[in-house]
């Protein structure tokens, strides 16, 4: 039997999912500019030639790319676990 609304708490669980999910999408905001801005200072214009030049901008960017794959990955992670959660559960699961 399913208990009645007025048996019923936000889940606790789900708020502190959505704190989490708000701190994350900063936290890679930030990591994206920091980023962007070492990667525009290689590509953007000469500040350093030849071929080891060229080898660290390739790598940043290969690094650039990889943490924007890898924080959208936990970013999308959180989101799918918050549509899982339930906004409501009851009082008694809300307490523990």
């Amino acid at each position: 039997m399913a208990p009645e609304p007025q048996d019923m708490a936000l889940n606790p669980r789900r708020g502190e999912l959505q704190r989490v999910l708000a701190e994350v999408r900063v936290q890679v905001a930030q990591l994206e500019v920091a980023m962007d801005r070492a990667h525009a200072a290689f590509t953007g214009k000469a500040v350093w030639a030849g071929p080891v030049a060229r080898d660290f901008t390739e790598e940043l960017t290969g690094r650039r790319t990889r943490l924007r794959v890898l924080a959208q990955r936990i970013v999308e992670e959180l989101e799918n676990e918050l549509r899982g959660t339930p906004e409501r559960v009851a009082r008694s699961s809300a307490a523990g």
